[in-house]
């Protein structure tokens, strides 16, 4: 064993594990090594050692004296008056009220809820909640950090290498130079093809500890979140309990919409405030109703830390709206998509959500009408009921969304392309592979902007040391963002090569054009490795540079729907069909992208029927293993079908708009709804596990239950027509 390290040997600095462009999005209250201890799984010390069987017996040989304090795991007593708090700090880490715990809020009104609800023929309220669920990508987090002499780098200094599963590269080394004081020609992170992410390795957390110990040590450190540790040490998705309030007149007019909403941010508030604030925002705006009203609060509690997860945010509350907006067209007595397609924003109005609106966002190209037909054409020829077992109960649902094709507050990617000796070409982009398929889509971008084919495109990738600055592959920003600057570059250079190709042929411009090795120019053709060459003796660099970042944002639109089966007698659902219709602008890869959509749909379906992440009355996670954790396994996916609009993007690159969070958020509401229509019951809480099915079935059936009452924890209020 060659050290252990505690809070005494780590830097008082705060700072946040989630990585934004602008670090002020998140609170600053996390440290290396802390002397308070916030939740069961939170690191006190490490153990170096050259193996990793000698540093778990360190770990164990450590006895450590605690003080044991109060806690809190819900975050309704959380907020409350004598709560144990949790980070007292409050105003200079950016948490918005330590004393109440609450790190994060928002509150806003549109008009008049009131007179809203006083103008409505019919009021529907529920309460609606959300479970955690791990992001169980197949890699686990993990980092090394070593040294690199001053003969092995382009500085001439030493310098620490970090090589992590991360999805921000860029962001992580500023932060590990924040944080160890370090500038940023000494540190250099790599990331290669990350196993995974959906939001999780959107944080710093391994990164940090490698890089104390190889400093302190002066040799290489390694460290790998075993599976029980991704459980209990990493992140979750964020739990919610939605209040939701809707009123609506006799013809199916919104005229009010309400929203109470509580995000258990666990015990840091890494993407608290930031998730928070988006879940209240494309989800109310979709919908065109004159009253809004939002109070949003993301409160702290001794758990397992929340932070960013697939939609973030946005599935929660979606999930609550659109069972709202069901239940409210059934209780009307009003076909649900009718109810929808009368109260869905159209092509170019104003996105009005009370949260605060985004000045950047704007509907760049409109495909929800057409969303909602592919909706209206499975039913119309559906006859998938006919698959059900004798005597199963049968329904439908749907449910659509909204979301921004970019993050707000700034997402910028710089890229680079270059022509090569041989003919081909590098392209130089800082977003990070992780299965989101953003490597194929730029080498399209950049063949298709040179005339050439996607083999003589290379890539590189998520090394600060080789490419240029990116915020990083989160936020659906790898199409949108990062293909824009892909696209941006190669058009320069593009122009750059036709320019030059015709002074050296001593051809007109007009008279040029790129083909795959070679400019045609005036019909004699010349080749790159000719044109490389000549520019090379004539000191003339064809590369060029791109960026893309900031303003203006778009959005992209979603519908799923669904036709199950639910056996009375035992609560087990099957699902006869899936249909899911997706806005994604111009579609680059069709391969790719329904591959997306598809595996949205899987992960959507995991976290509405089987996943949940539990913890113990003292916050202790109790499920850290898959044998605990139920994915759904290859059986329990349907086959879904795909289908993209026809709709081409002002924004994005090539009419492109992003389609890698999107397909998830629409899915869990549509299986409610669907539920409901077979069983005349309202579930508001997730997942829906079959006993839970089974039981409020067994009360319906013994008249506890009526249509549309919520199979929950709060029974609905509902006014009358």
């Amino acid at each position: 064993m060659h050290a252990v390290f505690t809070h005494h040997d780590a830097p008082e600095r705060l700072f946040s594990s989630a990585r934004h462009e602008h670090p002020t999005e998140d609170p600053d209250d996390t440290r290396v090594l802390d002397d308070v201890v916030r939740f069961v799984g939170q690191r006190v010390a490490a153990v170096v050692a050259d193996s990793e069987a000698a540093a778990e017996e360190g770990c164990r040989r450590i006895v450590i004296d605690y003080e044991e304090l109060p806690c809190v795991i819900d975050p309704e007593e959380a907020m409350r008056p004598g709560a144990p708090v949790l980070h007292p700090k409050g105003p200079e880490s950016r948490i918005a009220q330590a004393g109440n715990n609450v790190v994060g809020e928002v509150h806003g009104e549109t008009g008049c809820v009131e007179q809203g609800f006083a103008e409505a023929d019919l009021v529907h309220e529920d309460t609606f909640r959300t479970q955690r669920v791990q992001h169980a990508s197949l890699e686990t987090h993990g980092a090394v950090a070593y040294f690199e002499t001053p003969e092995e780098n382009p500085s001439g200094a030493e310098r620490i290498v970090v090589r992590s599963s991360t999805q921000v590269p860029f962001l992580t080394r500023r932060a590990l130079c924040a944080l160890y004081d370090l500038p940023a020609d000494r540190v250099r992170v790599v990331a290669g093809r990350v196993g995974g992410g959906f939001g999780g390795k959107q944080e710093m957390l391994v990164e940090d500890i490698v890089v104390l110990a190889a400093l302190r040590l002066n040799r290489p450190v390694k460290l790998e979140f075993t599976r029980a540790e991704q459980f209990f040490g990493a992140t979750t998705r964020h739990p919610f309990t939605i209040g939701i309030k809707a009123g609506a007149r006799k013809d199916g007019t919104l005229t009010a919409l309400q929203l109470r909403v509580v995000a258990n941010t666990g015990a840091y508030g890494n993407h608290g405030p930031a998730v928070m604030f988006h879940s209240v925002g494309e989800s109310m705006a979709v919908y065109r109703a004159p009253h809004k009203k939002v109070d949003a609060y993301s409160v702290y509690t001794n758990c397992v830390p929340a932070g960013a997860f697939r939609g973030y945010g946005l599935g929660q509350v979606t999930f609550a709206v659109e069972s709202a907006m069901d239940e409210l067209a059934r209780r009307l007595g009003i076909d649900p998509l009718v109810f929808r397609e009368r109260n869905i924003i159209g092509p170019g109005e104003r996105m009005i959500s009370p949260g605060g609106e985004e000045e950047d966002l704007r509907i760049a190209s409109y495909g929800l009408d057409q969303c909602l037909k592919v909706v209206r054409d499975a039913l119309a020829e559906d006859r998938s009921a006919e698959d059900a077992p004798e005597g199963w109960l049968v329904g439908q649902g749907t449910a659509m969304s909204m979301i921004a094709t970019g993050p707000p507050g700034g997402h910028f990617a710089d890229a680079t392309v270059t022509l090569l000796e041989d003919g081909s070409y590098d392209v130089a982009v800082g977003t990070a592979e992780f299965g989101n398929g953003t490597t194929t889509v730029h080498q399209q971008i950049t063949a298709g902007a040179l005339g050439t084919t996607v083999d003589r495109i290379a890539i590189r990738q998520s090394d600060t040391d080789v490419v240029r600055h990116d915020t990083g592959a989160f936020g659906s920003a790898g199409t949108v963002v990062a293909g824009k600057a892909v696209m941006k570059a190669a058009n320069a250079l593009a122009e750059r090569i036709l320019t030059f190709a015709a002074e050296h042929a001593r051809a007109p411009r007009s008279l040029c054009r790129l083909t795959a090795d070679s400019v045609e120019c005036g019909g004699r053709p010349v080749s790159l490795k000719e044109l490389y060459t000549a520019a090379r003796d004539k000191e003339v660099a064809l590369t060029a540079a791109g960026h893309w970042g900031g303003s203006p944002r778009s959005v992209a639109f979603n519908a799923q729907w669904f036709r199950i089966a639910v056996d009375p007698g035992t609560g087990e659902i099957k699902i006869l069909r899936s249909v899911h219709a997706a806005d994604a602008g111009r579609v680059m890869n069709p391969m790719q992208c329904r591959g997306q959509v598809e595996g949205g749909v899987a992960q959507a379906l995991g976290a509405t029927l089987f996943e949940q992440v539990l913890v113990d009355g003292r916050g202790k996670v109790i499920t850290p293993a898959f044998r605990r954790y139920r994915l759904p396994a290859y059986a329990d996916v349907p086959r879904t079908e795909v289908h993209f609009m026809r709709t081409s993007d002002a924004i994005g690159p090539l009419g492109a708009k992003s389609m890698s969070e999107s397909p998830f958020n629409p899915v869990a509401p549509a299986f409610a709804n669907a539920l409901r229509d077979a069983t005349g019951v309202r579930f508001t809480e997730v997942p829906l596990l079959r006993d839970k099915v089974w039981l409020a079935l067994e009360e319906h059936r013994a008249g506890g239950a009526v249509p549309g009452r919520s199979a929950g924890r709060h029974p609905s209020r509902e006014g009358s027509v």
